[in-house]
C-alpha cells in the first residue's frame, strides 16, 4: 500500500515535504525476561575492566571516588566505572543506567556501548487505549559525545506505529525532525529480514545529533480505524542501534522493551572548539588544557563541535600529557640551511626546489640551479597536448550528441510515442507531443527557480514556452512499463476534457525516461494555502461555497460525463488551483483511474492521502467514484473549518479530521471547530445543511454515500438560496424595484468581486441545471 502524509501538518517540527509510506508485511526486537539483566552477561566480546590496550587516554577507569586505576587520569566526561565484569559509562541523562562498553576507538574517535530501548508506547489491546510511556528518549546534553551518523540507525519495531524523532544537535538551532512507520497488514507477512516498514523500519541519523525525543501515533487511527496490533504484542518500540550489530526478527515484536539491549557507538570529542579556534584562543599545544601534545596533532570532529588528537606520522603509541619542543631549524629564513624552501621534520628538515628546477636545494650543496630536463619536455609537449585535447572534447562532444539523440529515440518508442501518434490521429485529439528540448528551455534546463511544488507523485515546473505560453510540466517520479498502453489512452483523454474547472492537459514528452506531462498554469495557488496560511485574511464565505460547488462539478464531470469515468482518487484542497478570479481547478490526476463503464470498481494498490483517504479503499483495496466522495467530504469539512486533515496538535482519536468532525457533531459541540468567519457570514441554514452533506459523504460504506451529482445539487441549491437572499437585501438597500434587470450582484468582500463579471457567476449556474441533466 502506497499513501502520503499532508504537507504543513506537523506544527513547529519543521516538515515541508510529503512522506512517501510504503506498507509491505510485518517485523521485530530480542526475547526478554520478566527481571533485569546485567548486559553485559549477554555480550561475551566485551572487553575486561582494566585491558589498558582498549581503555586509553582521554579514558580512564576511575573508582566510587573519582580517582584514577590507570596510568593517566580521564578528561572530564570520559570516566569509566567498573561495577561489572565490564566497562561501563554512565551519562547524566540516566545515571542509573550505565551502559556497558564494548569497543573504544581512539584512532578513529568513537565507543560502543550498550542500551536498552529507547522510548516505548504500549497498547491496551482490549480498548485499544495507549498507555503513559515510561521512557521518551536520550540526552548527551553536556557530555563529549555525539550520536554516530555512520554506524547508527533510528530504528522503530512495531505492527501500528509512526513514530517521529524530535531531535536537537550541538547548537541552539541545530534542530531536526523525522520518523518512519512499522504497520502490519496480517500476522502472516512478518518475514525477519532487513527493516522494509513491515514490523521494523530504520532512518539514518543526522550530523551532530545531542539529544532524542519521541513520539508515537497509531497508523490506524490516522485513517478512522481502530488499534489493532497484528502480531498480537501491544508495544511498539524506538531504539538507536548499530546497523552492523542488528538483524531483525520476529522475536523483537514481543517482550518487555525494558530487557531488550542492543549496541549504539557514540562519536566523542574534546571541548567545543575547532583547532584553530583552540590555536588562535589558547596558544595550542602550550595552553595546559590542551589535550594533542608529544608529537600529535589536532584534527576537527566530523560529527559535531569539538576535535580530536592523533600521532603524527612515524610516531605510534599512547597519547600523553607532555609539552614538546618545536624544531628551530627553518624557523629563521635568512639562517636556514635552505636555498628555497625548508620544511622541519621529526629531528632533521629537508629542502626542496621549485618545480622544474633541478638541485638538492642546500646553501652548502649544489642548491637550486637550471632548467630540469623534465621541464624542457614538458614545455614541448604543452603546444601538442592542447591540440590533442580540444579534438578530443569536439570528439567527446559529438559522441555524447549522438548517444542522448539515440537515447531519446528509444524513451519515445518505450514509452508509447507511436501508439500515442496513432491515438491523436484517429481521434482527432488536442494533446500536443513536445520535444524534450522545448521543454528543457521552457524550464532554464529544468531549474530549481522553476519548481512549482513537490508532490508525492512528482516535482512540477513552470515553464514558458517559445510561443510565451506560461505553463506547468510535471515530472513524475516512476513509470510502469507494463501500463504503457493505459497511460497513452489516459492522455488522449485527459486531453479531450474540456471543463472550466478542470485543468487542462496540453499534451506531453516521450522522449525522456519518464514522461513530462504539460498543463495549463494556474496562477493564484491552492486552496490549501488559502485556507491555512496566517499570511493572508480568511476566504468569504462565499468564496468558499463557490469554490465547493466548482470542485464538485468537476469530479461529477469526471465521473459520469466524460466518455471514459474516471476516479480522481487523490481529492484534497492541496489539488484544487485556483485562478486570478478564485475559480477552483481539480488538477494532479497522477493517481487517477479509468474505470470501464461495465464495472463499478476496481481492485488497485492503495494510494492516496492520509487524512482524505478513503478507509473503505484503505482496508479492501476496491476503487468506487464514491471514493472521490469521502475526498470531496473532508474537503469540506477543510472549508467549513479552516482545520488541517491530519494534526498532531489534537487528541489521538482526533488527529484524524473527518473522525474529529463527526465526534464533535454527535456530542453537539460543532460550533467549537467551524471557521468564526463561516459562524458569522454563512446563516443558520448553511451551518445547519452543509456539515449534512458532509457527514453523509463521510460514511463509512461506500454505498451508503450519496454521488457525485447528489452533493452537487444539494450545494448548488443553498449556494442560490444565497445568492437569492444577498440580491434581496442588496435591493432593498438601494431601493431597487425586484422587477428591476438590472443584473450586477452584489457580493461579499471576496476576490470574486474584483474581477468577474456576473455573466461569469451565472454561467457556472447554467452549466449545472438542478435536474442533473448534465450537457458537457
Amino acid at each position: 500500500m502506497v499513501f502520503r502524509l499532508p504537507r504543513d501538518h506537523l506544527p513547529d517540527l519543521h516538515v515541508h515535504s510529503l512522506l512517501l509510506l510504503v506498507l509491505l508485511g510485518i517485523l521485530s526486537p530480542p526475547p526478554s525476561s520478566s527481571n533485569y539483566i546485567d548486559p553485559s552477561a549477554l555480550l561475551p566480546d566485551a572487553p575486561p575492566c582494566y585491558n589498558s590496550s582498549i581503555i586509553q587516554y582521554p579514558f580512564a577507569i576511575v573508582d566510587p571516588n573519582n580517582t584514577s586505576l590507570g596510568p593517566l587520569p580521564p578528561r572530564r566526561g570520559f570516566e569509566l566505572s567498573c561495577g561489572g565484569s565490564a566497562p561501563a559509562l554512565s551519562l547524566p541523562s540516566a545515571p542509573a543506567r550505565p551502559y556497558v562498553v564494548l569497543d573504544i576507538s581512539i584512532l578513529s574517535g568513537y565507543v560502543r556501548i550498550v542500551g536498552r530501548a529507547v522510548a516505548w508506547r504500549c497498547y491496551d489491546n482490549s480498548s485499544g487505549a495507549s498507555l503513559p510511556p515510561p521512557d521518551r528518549g536520550l540526552s548527551l546534553r553536556g557530555t563529549p559525545y555525539t550520536f554516530s551518523d555512520a554506524h547508527n540507525k533510528f530504528t522503530a519495531v512495531g505492527c501500528d506505529a509512526m513514530v517521529l524523532m524530535l531531535a536537537q544537535g550541538g547548537g541552539a538551532n541545530h534542530r531536526y525532525s523525522g520518523g518512519c512507520v512499522s504497520f502490519c497488514a496480517t500476522n502472516d507477512s512478518i518475514v525477519s529480514g532487513a527493516c522494509s516498514g513491515v514490523g521494523c523500519c530504520q532512518v539514518s541519523l543526522p550530523k551532530g545529533l545531542k539529544s532524542l525525543n519521541f513520539s508515537f501515533t497509531s497508523i490506524r487511527s490516522l485513517t478512522g480505524s481502530t488499534h489493532k496490533d497484528q502480531s498480537g504484542e501491544p508495544c511498539s518500540k524506538a531504539f538507536i542501534v548499530d546497523e552492523d550489530y542488528y538483524a531483525f526478527s520476529k522475536k523483537d515484536l514481543v517482550g518487555n522493551p525494558e530487557d531488550q539491549y542492543r549496541p549504539m557507538v557514540l562519536e566523542w570529542s574534546i571541548g567545543e572548539e575547532t583547532c584553530a579556534e583552540v590555536t588562535r584562543k589558547r596558544g595550542g599545544e602550550f595552553d595546559d588544557d590542551y589535550a594533542c601534545k608529544g608529537n600529535s596533532y589536532c584534527y576537527d570532529s566530523t560529527n559535531g563541535i569539538g576535535y580530536r588528537c592523533n600521532c603524527s606520522r612515524g610516531f605510534r603509541g599512547i597519547l600523553t600529557w607532555k609539552k614538546r619542543k618545536a624544531d628551530a631549524k627553518c624557523a629563521d629564513p635568512k639562517t636556514n640551511p635552505c636555498v628555497h624552501k625548508c620544511i622541519n621534520t621529526v629531528g632533521g628538515f629537508n629542502c626542496t626546489c621549485p618545480f622544474g628546477i633541478s638541485g638538492d636545494g642546500l646553501r652548502a650543496g649544489s642548491g637550486c640551479e637550471g632548467l630540469a630536463p623534465l621541464a624542457i619536455g614538458l614545455v614541448a609537449g604543452l603546444g601538442l597536448l592542447a591540440v590533442l585535447l580540444a579534438l578530443g572534447f569536439w570528439a567527446e562532444w559529438f559522441r555524447k550528441k549522438r548517444k542522448q539523440t539515440k537515447l531519446r529515440q528509444k524513451f519515445f518508442l518505450q514509452n508509447g510515442g507511436s501508439m500515442l501518434r496513432q491515438q491523436i490521429f484517429s481521434q482527432k485529439a488536442p494533446a500536443r507531443i513536445f520535444t524534450s528540448e522545448e521543454l528543457r528551455k521552457a524550464t532554464d534546463n529544468f531549474s530549481k527557480d522553476r519548481i512549482l511544488g513537490r508532490g508525492g507523485y512528482g516535482t512540477v515546473y513552470k515553464g514558458v514556452l517559445s510561443d510565451q505560453t506560461v505553463v506547468a510540466i510535471k515530472k513524475s517520479k516512476m513509470v510502469d512499463q507494463t501500463q504503457i498502453e493505459q497511460f497513452v489512452n489516459e492522455v488522449v483523454i485527459l486531453s479531450q476534457i474540456n471543463h472550466r474547472n478542470v485543468v487542462k492537459l496540453l499534451g506531453c514528452c516521450l522522449e525522456t525516461q519518464v514522461p513530462l506531462l504539460v498543463y495549463e498554469f494556474i496562477s493564484n495557488g491552492t486552496l490549501f494555502n488559502h485556507l491555512h496560511s496566517n499570511q493572508t485574511a480568511p476566504m468569504p464565505w462565499e468564496d468558499r461555497l463557490r469554490i465547493a460547488v466548482e470542485t464538485a462539478a468537476s469530479l461529477a464531470y469526471l465521473h459520469s460525463a466524460t466518455k471514459v469515468p474516471i476516479i480522481h482518487r487523490d481529492v484534497k484542497s492541496a489539488n484544487i488551483l485556483l485562478d486570478e478570479c478564485y475559480n477552483a481547478k481539480v488538477s494532479d490526476f497522477g493517481a487517477s483511474r479509468l474505470v470501464p463503464y461495465d464495472q463499478t470498481h476496481i481492485t488497485t494498490v492503495v494510494q492516496g492521502t492520509l487524512g482524505y483517504l478513503d478507509p473503505e479503499y484503505f482496508s479492501t483495496s476496491l476503487l468506487t467514484d464514491k471514493s472521490d466522495v469521502y475526498s470531496f467530504g473532508v474537503v469540506l469539512i477543510e472549508i467549513l473549518t479552516r482545520e488541517m486533515p491530519i494534526s498532531f496538535c489534537r487528541s489521538e482519536e482526533g488527529r484524524n479530521l473527518a473522525s474529529h468532525f463527526t465526534m464533535l457533531v454527535e456530542q453537539n459541540r460543532l460550533l467549537e471547530m467551524l471557521d468564526q468567519r463561516v459562524v458569522k457570514e454563512a446563516g443558520v441554514r448553511h451551518l445547519n445543511e452543509i456539515p449534512k452533506v458532509a457527514l453523509r459523504c463521510l460514511r463509512i460504506k461506500g454505498e451508503e454515500r450519496p454521488k457525485m451529482k447528489e452533493v452537487l445539487v444539494e450545494l448548488d441549491a443553498l449556494r442560490r438560496l444565497m445568492k437569492q437572499h444577498s440580491a434581496e437585501k442588496s435591493q432593498e438597500k438601494l431601493n431597487i424595484p425586484p422587477q428591476s434587470q438590472i443584473q450586477k450582484e452584489i457580493s461579499a468582500d471576496g476576490p470574486s468581486a474584483l474581477c468577474c463579471s456576473n455573466s461569469q457567476q451565472d454561467s457556472l449556474e447554467d452549466a449545472l441545471p438542478l435536474s442533473m441533466d448534465f450537457p458537457w
